[in-house]
């Protein structure tokens, strides 16, 4: 009997055996590689998931081959050629997508520091630029991914065997094909217990990477396509709080007076800091730009432009990112909004329109308000969400007439600036305050700039060398900006923010390794010139800053501080794929699926992460992290975040 299965099933057997070897062996090649991060027990532990969650993957996969197999067994023999032809091909293009995926995975860990996740799907949608990234700067490695993908489709295509149905046993046929799904549903499922297998029931790890390392990177992107879906909440992964406490942590935590606005429950008014005539507002967010980069705070030395712009104006020397993408950094610094598990509010549906931003609001005092970027305006959905939420003009690539380089992500950023003067000083001649937000990328993977503007002392290592050139390229073209803007019509009455969207990589063993959301931001042309401020700040604290300092008053839902006042507290939120920290003076809370959560006390001279064990103090802390949390999907959901409707 089990001779004649193996003959009827030979193709399924061999899918089946040729995805469990692929996974194995790829998740052993990638502990090995990262054997550094791995403890002697967590191997077994790694392991011993690895086999659920690739059971589980296997048997969603080979579901519809078994069907193939099974129906090419019971169909008369016009038929069969057609059918053989149909498995055939759903089981090359299969393996071949699998191999991809798991080619890809290496130079995926090198830049996340975790298997593929949502953030692989997101780039797939914008195929354009991904392809001319990996042309540009992952050349060989997206080489040898195809060729790999192709062997495996060719080499299934030519050796799966053909079913044997000569003679077969009708009845033994259904027992066996019963036998097989009953199994496949089992292994599917991935337990007996009241929930099906998923990502929390295999991970033990405080470390993102050891945790990603247990999931295959299919199963990985698939799992993350499913939850962008459903674009879970906080209140699924963290745990739940009552509405009414969530608001009154909400509410004191801002330190203001609220309006009691039943419909927008954290709306307050703040106080500006100027009196007198608007200034105008300029923010230029500055991509993938680490402060381990940054010499004025203490990294390797490679922006000597914006080291002097921090000596003359005011510099934040624990400034922290609330996220690791650029939507996430926009998020932040335009909307001064919560982070959250789920996808940024820029690509979200519900905050398309009147969802707040400061150019909303600054649009209702009369301001101008524009974006200007060197890319697509398009890419991660910021035009529609700009142009939805109060930004009246977008300048991108396209209009930018004869650029001296363009990259696979857009005109460089001497380009950019070039055009922002223009922009800039065409506004201030209309005689009305304005804000502008320029976005840079030259300091983008595959980190594409022009030859022969920038050289490197003898900091760099040869893996990194295209990386620092592009930070200091990028850093060159600021200061070139900034001297023209010191001598333009604009800058007397122009208060502005440099700052970085986020660091170029996250990595490290700490659930949220906070270290690594480090950035640089300086305000320039106000009155805090020459202050270097060593508080904890937060991105979310920056446009409430930039309101006070623009002499704005006016209800607004943001949760930030004013930096231009002093606070009983100093603390700074962050989001780490699904894991949420909250970090207050010098204790963290890390708020982790399965309501799990971890305590940590950071020093920020020094960049040190230690373990805490529990206790009432932290606990508290704790209720503070997960309303945070919890209010950002609940704003969201609930359309709490925007501004009163104009009388």
């Amino acid at each position: 009997m089990l001779k004649l299965y193996i003959r009827q099933f030979a193709p399924f057997i061999l899918f089946v055996t040729t995805l469990a070897v692929i996974f194995v062996a790829t998740r052993l090649g990638l502990m090995l590689w990262q054997h550094e991060r791995l403890e002697v027990g967590q191997w077994g532990l790694v392991l011993l998931g690895g086999v659920r969650i690739d059971l589980s993957s296997i048997a969603y996969i080979a579901l519809p081959l078994l069907i193939i197999n099974v129906v090419y067994l019971m169909a008369p023999r016009k038929l069969k050629y057609v059918l053989f032809i149909l498995l055939k091909a759903y089981a090359a293009l299969t393996i071949a997508t699998i191999v991809l995926v798991e080619a890809a995975t290496p130079a995926f860990i090198l830049q996340y520091d975790v298997r593929p996740n949502r953030l692989f799907i997101e780039y797939v949608q914008y195929p354009k630029e991904v392809l001319s990234m990996l042309a540009n700067g992952h050349f060989l490695a997206a080489a040898i991914s195809l060729i790999l993908a192709l062997i495996f489709a060719i080499a299934t295509i030519r050796y799966i065997p053909r079913p044997y149905c000569q003679h077969q046993s009708r009845r033994f046929s259904v027992f066996a094909v019963l036998v097989t799904v009953v199994t496949l549903a089992v292994l599917a499922r991935g337990t007996f217990a009241h929930r099906p297998l998923n990502p929390a029931l295999v991970y033990f790890s405080q470390d993102a990477l050891v945790n990603s390392l247990i999931l295959n990177s299919s199963y990985s992107v698939v799992f993350a396509a499913k939850n962008m879906a459903s674009e879970r909440s906080a209140q699924t992964l963290y745990g739940a709080m009552a509405e009414e406490q969530v608001v009154k942590i909400m509410k004191s935590s801002t330190f203001r007076s609220s309006m009691g606005d039943e419909h927008i429950p954290t709306l307050t008014v703040n106080a500006p800091y100027h009196q007198g005539q608007s200034k105008n507002v300029v923010i230029i967010l500055e991509e993938s730009l680490g402060a381990r980069f940054v010499g004025a705070l203490g990294g390797k030395g490679l922006t000597p432009q914006l080291d002097n712009l921090y000596a003359q104006g005011w510099g934040f020397h624990s400034l922290y990112a609330t996220g690791t993408r650029s939507v996430r950094g926009i998020e932040a610094v335009i909307s001064g909004f919560l982070p959250s598990p789920s996808r940024s509010v820029v690509k979200l549906s519900k905050s398309q329109k009147q969802f707040f931003t400061i150019a909303q609001l600054l649009a209702r005092h009369g301001y101008m308000t524009q974006f200007i970027y060197g890319g697509e305006s398009h890419f991660d959905n910021m035009k529609s969400f700009f142009l939805g939420n109060g930004f009246q003009d977008i300048v991108d690539m396209n209009d930018i007439a004869e650029p001296q380089f363009t990259s696979s992500w857009g005109v460089s950023d001497e380009d950019l600036f070039i055009q922002a003067d223009k922009e800039l000083s065409y506004l201030a001649q209309q005689k009305r305050p304005f804000f502008s937000l320029i976005f840079t990328s030259s300091n983008h993977d595959p980190f594409d700039i022009p030859e022969n503007k920038v050289v490197l002392d003898a900091v760099s290592t040869n893996e990194h060398v295209k990386r620092d050139l592009a930070i200091k390229y990028a850093d060159m073209a600021l200061g070139q900006f900034i001297e023209r803007a010191k001598h333009s019509e604009y800058w007397q009455d122009t208060v502005f923010l440099i700052v970085a969207d986020h660091d170029v990589r996250v990595y490290g063993r700490e659930p949220v390794p906070i270290k690594s959301f480090h950035i640089p931001g300086v305000i320039l042309n106000s009155p805090f010139d020459g202050i270097q401020d060593d508080r904890l700040v937060s991105q979310i604290d920056l446009p409430v800053t930039l309101l006070s300092l623009a002499g704005i008053e006016a209800a607004t839902p943001m949760t930030g501080f004013d930096l231009t006042k002093h606070y009983p507290v100093e603390r700074a939120l962050m989001q780490y794929y699904d894991n949420f920290a909250y970090l207050e003076n010098d204790k963290a809370v890390v708020l982790m699926p399965g309501q799990r959560a971890s305590y940590w006390s950071y020093n920020k001279a020094s960049k040190t992460q230690t373990s805490l064990s529990t206790g009432n103090k932290l606990v508290t802390l704790k209720n503070k992290a997960l309303a945070h949390a919890l209010y950002s999907t609940m704003a969201y959901q609930k359309r709490l975040y925007q501004l009163p409707q104009p009388k």
